[in-house]
């Protein structure tokens, strides 16, 4: 059956009624199962002909019970960002069910049955949305004609509500679970043809609904990677070279498997690739505590490389002669700069910079491997975010088949982008290939936080103009960022790191008529991935702050220079390779909303308190903020409100996970901004915990957080990320209200914001 059903996911075809008649014939001891892959594409498998159905599934991702009772399967991985919570809900939604009678179980990696199992970017539900309504809205006409077969009634006399099928003109009423076998025999619908419910009949979608695992969370039942136990299971730690890019030579390991509960200890030469699998030394137990013990008598004489001579210093240094010099890049060049700066009535120049951060998320990385000899196959439990790219990675590394990995994916206690990258699956399976048994590699806090990939680090250098009028008439920024060097189509490369590469699009490009971007590459061996919005997450700091110094040397209102820079096209048209469509009536809204519900203009602060205004769009969602502040004279921040206002569409899924995910992205942009920075000193990160490297505690939260959802007429995306940008240029420009200070160094916890 494993050949048909193969080749029936690879065509991406319907099933015809005959074509499903061929596999219950042909196909004995399968279940019927149609799934829609992300592209909408149907899959499938079969059921044993003539045998009564012991559930119904009408698709990979609905189970309906004898008892009535519903699973649905949740395919994307839960990073916290509780998508294992509304994307099922919308299923349910569509199903007509009662959200109580709903179970939720974790998909493992199956892109074949699934589609994509990917989470990052904000793209689990724009993706899924319209393809998950039609799962459900397919499953539900077959359950309506299947009671209406039962009845002899039109279908079009049926309705649906909490799980059963309704005959209003004879009052008869059949449970969805009554319905199981008739269902089974109906051929399913095409997805695309079926009756999607009226958004304004929704009865769960836009309510508030807790996380499936709320309970299990606060109860401390094991959901995460790190809780993962099995028969047998050995415990392992990994120690790599301190300065990226090195390796070890030799280290003590007689001495360190003569240890207690260590079972083996072994060098890894690892692979060149910064972001793959760094070499290391391993050390196997029979409990964690008993490896990260030994871990701490392992002595490794390491060559550190040429990394070793990397300092946050030196690269300061780097980028302040770069600045003096063209960009290596030109990202952007509209008009003539120059002459428009020479012409204006006020210059303002600038130079902003921010370091390298980590993840920092609460639970470190860690994977279970499971290699089996005999087969050659392997088994993977792991908190990751990006399953299909863990599973290719391992397949290049040990040239380990797809087809004999099979990969459970895990909870994960925060991601952040962190998760995204796989390093930890391909150490786990280094490991595991060693041992004959389970063995679940666990990082330290000081493992995650000095050899993550790191959020890269950059400078900008600004020149800025504006009119008699105050009206902004140049832009010019040298972006300096960091790159490693990588092999693509047999030339060496620089490549930057993850958010460090500027698009011509960034906001003001487009719209002003005078505005050059450039950019220059560091060469470094500092590995980098994907933070919270790439990209966007300082860079709308350093424009929206930029953007606020050039309404003030205007002598303009912060907002209404800000919507005469906007302008009155309705959509901006993306340029160059990158670029999107920009809807400028949409940010516009929420610009206004923000401000309205925040009283802009409307308030007297006295000194040391302040308004400042923000907004970006990024990852599809437009969203503007107001921050309100107390700055007191010794220049303690206290962060008095932040009002949000947001666009993702026409529908909110899950409003507590909305409000969840808003609320979270302001306490985390706030964090972010304060505290957080990684020093460089011999190619090593200095910090190495959370002593060193300060997050946000409770007393520095903002006192309050109001959110605004405005829903417009456009697909619903996602918002993990768009409403974090938006904090830190708010809160930026709100202390330079309230003291005349303007921040152009992050984190706060390095500039004296004291005033008298």
């Amino acid at each position: 059956m494993t050949d048909v059903r193969t080749t029936l996911r690879a065509s991406g075809a319907p099933l015809s009624p005959a074509r499903r008649g061929f596999l219950r014939a042909g196909a004995v001891g399968g279940a019927l199962m149609l799934g829609m892959s992300a592209n909408g594409a149907l899959a499938a498998t079969a059921r044993a002909a003539g045998a009564p159905a012991p559930d119904f599934e009408p698709n990979a991702f609905i189970r309906i019970g004898r008892d009535g009772r519903v699973t649905l399967i949740s395919k994307q991985p839960e990073i916290g960002q509780g998508i294992k919570t509304s994307l099922p809900m919308v299923i349910a939604e569509q199903l007509d069910v009662d959200w109580k009678d709903v179970r939720i179980n974790q998909g493992d990696l199956d892109t074949a049955r699934y589609g994509g199992q990917g989470a990052g970017g904000s793209t689990s539900t724009p993706t899924n949305y319209e393809n998950f309504h039609r799962l459900g809205a397919a499953a539900r006409a077959m359950l309506v004609q299947a009671a209406a077969n039962t009845w002899g009634v039109p279908a079009a006399e049926c309705s649906t509500a909490n799980g059963a099928v309704t005959h209003a003109p004879t009052k008869r009423r059949l449970g969805y679970g009554a319905l199981v076998d008739a269902a089974s025999k109906l051929p399913v619908p095409d997805p695309a043809q079926v009756v999607l419910k009226d958004p304004s009949t929704y009865k769960l979608l836009g309510t508030r609904i807790g996380g499936v695992d709320n309970a299990a969370i606060v109860s401390g039942q094991p959901l995460f990677g790190i809780d993962v136990r099995l028969p047998g299971m050995l415990y392992a730690v990994y120690a790599k070279c301190p300065v990226f890019g090195g390796k070890p030579l030799k280290a003590n390991l007689d001495a360190v498997k003569a240890m207690p509960g260590v079972k083996d200890a072994f060098i890894v030469e690892g692979t060149p690739n910064l972001n793959g699998l760094r070499p290391g030394v391993a050390i196997v137990a029979t409990s964690t505590w008993a490896a990260m013990r030994a871990r701490r008598e392992l002595q490794v004489e390491w060559d550190e490389g040429e990394g070793a001579g990397h300092s946050w210093a030196d690269f300061t240094a780097q980028a302040q002669l770069a600045a003096t010099k063209p960009g290596a890049a030109t990202m952007r060049k509209d008009g003539d700069v120059p002459k428009a700066l020479a012409g204006a009535a006020k210059v303002v120049e600038a130079a902003y910079s921010y370091p390298f951060i980590s993840h920092a998320s609460m639970e470190p990385q860690n994977c279970t491997a499971w290699f089996k000899p005999a087969d050659g196959s392997l088994e993977l439990w792991a908190p990751t975010q990006n399953p299909g790219s863990g599973q290719a990675l391992v397949t290049s590394t040990f040239g380990i088949p797809k087809e004999k990995i099979v990969l459970h994916i895990i909870r994960s206690g925060g991601g952040f982008g962190r998760r995204l990258s796989s390093d930890f699956i391909v150490e786990a399976t280094a490991i595991a290939q060693k041992v004959a048994a389970p063995v679940k590699l666990t990082w330290t806090r000081e493992d995650d936080l000095q050899h993550d990939h790191f959020r890269p680090g950059g400078f900008h250098f600004l020149r800025g103009g504006v009119d008699a009028q105050g009206k902004a008439v140049a832009w010019q920024n040298h972006f300096v960022t960091f790159a490693n060097r990588v092999e693509r189509e047999g030339k060496s490369v620089l490549q930057p790191g993850s958010g460090g590469n500027l698009s011509g699009d960034e906001f003001p490009g487009r719209w002003i008529a005078n505005c050059q971007l450039e950019q220059t590459a560091l060469e470094c061996r500092v590995p980098m991935g994907p933070w919270r919005a790439p990209g966007s997450c300082v860079f709308a700091w350093v424009f929206h702050s930029f953007i606020d110094e050039l309404a003030h040397a205007g002598g303009r209102d912060p907002l209404a220079f800000r919507m005469e820079l906007l302008g009155d096209q309705d959509i901006m048209a993306g340029t160059g390779e990158r670029g999107q469509p920009y809807s400028v009536a949409r940010m516009k809204k929420v610009l206004g909303v923000a401000a309205e519900q925040a009283g802009w203009g409307k308030k007297k602060f006295a000194r040391g308190q302040g308004q400042g205004i923000a907004f970006h769009f990024s990852h599809r969602g437009y969203v503007a903020q107001v921050a309100e502040v107390t700055v007191s004279r010794d220049g303690k921040l206290k962060v008095d409100r932040v009002v949000v206002a947001t666009d993702i569409g026409a529908q909110i899924v899950n409003l507590s996970g909305a409000e969840n995910q808003v609320e979270g992205s302001v306490i985390d942009g706030l964090s972010t901004m304060m505290f957080p920075a990684l020093d460089i000193d011999k190619g090593r990160i200095v910090q190495s915990n959370f002593h060193d490297y300060q997050l946000l505690r409770m007393p520095d939260a903002p006192t309050k957080i109001e959110m605004h959802f405005v829903k417009t007429d456009y697909p619903v995306t996602g918002l993990g990320e768009p409403a974090l940008p938006p904090l830190a240029p708010a809160v930026c420009n709100a202390i330079f209200a309230a003291t005349g200070k303007r921040v152009r160094e992050l984190p706060l916890s390095k500039v004296d914001l004291s005033w008298s």
